[in-house]
């Protein structure tokens, strides 16, 4: 039974690479099969069909990043204090599930048509709630810009987020929680030296 669940956990390894890579329409089930060192047939012997092992893939990142984003905006302290935890639990999870990340990235039409999706939806629209909480309680407090779209700051926010899988990986010079820092910084307090006034300036 060990050894079943070790080679699930391999294949599903192994197609999330290929499926991030290559993207999923584009990853046959033989693919998979020679990654991992197997006939093809028999991995149906662990999954009904490469749908299913999208869905498991994106589903085990999905439900980390929830459980993650709950307790961030669960704890107390300051709206950007919150935020901030949510951006660092954000990048952790996407530095944990890299091609997980990718693959809800970039293939949302695509994970759209999969008969299980409600699920994807439903741990995806947690994950939008706890973001959600946390901005617009940063907005009542005055913590926040009421003059701006808090619903596009956070698409913003996001997108910059978890896009950084792409390019980001973590080194002793800038680990996760540093570059969680600069990010919230660079999007909270801007990037210029002095407050600009006139067209663009929001003055």
């Amino acid at each position: 039974m060990a050894g079943s669940t070790t080679r699930r956990g391999v294949i599903l390894q192994q197609a999330a690479a290929l499926f991030a890579r290559n993207g999923v329409a584009s990853t046959t089930v033989r693919e998979i099969a020679d990654e991992v060192g197997i006939l093809s047939g028999s991995l149906y012997h662990h999954f009904d069909s490469k749908d299913s092992m999208v869905q498991e893939i994106v589903m085990n990142y999905l439900q980390d990043l929830r459980e993650r984003s709950r307790e961030s905006a669960a704890l107390a302290g300051t709206a950007r204090e919150r935020l901030r935890r949510l951006v660092t639990a954000s990048l952790e999870v996407a530095e944990a599930h890299p091609n997980a990340t990718q693959i809800y990235q970039n293939e949302l039409v695509f994970l759209r048509t999969l008969p299980r999706y409600e699920s994807i939806g439903q741990a995806a629209g947690d994950v939008h709630r706890s973001w959600a909480e946390v901005i617009d309680s940063g907005v009542a407090a005055g913590e926040f810009r009421s003059d701006l779209d808090a619903k596009l700051f956070h698409r913003l926010l996001r997108d910059a987020v978890f896009l950084s899988v792409r390019w980001y990986r973590p080194t002793p010079e800038r680990p996760v929680d540093k570059l969680a820092e600069e990010l919230l910084s660079t999007f909270l307090d801007g990037y210029a030296t002095v407050r600009a006034t006139g067209p663009g300036s929001g003055t």
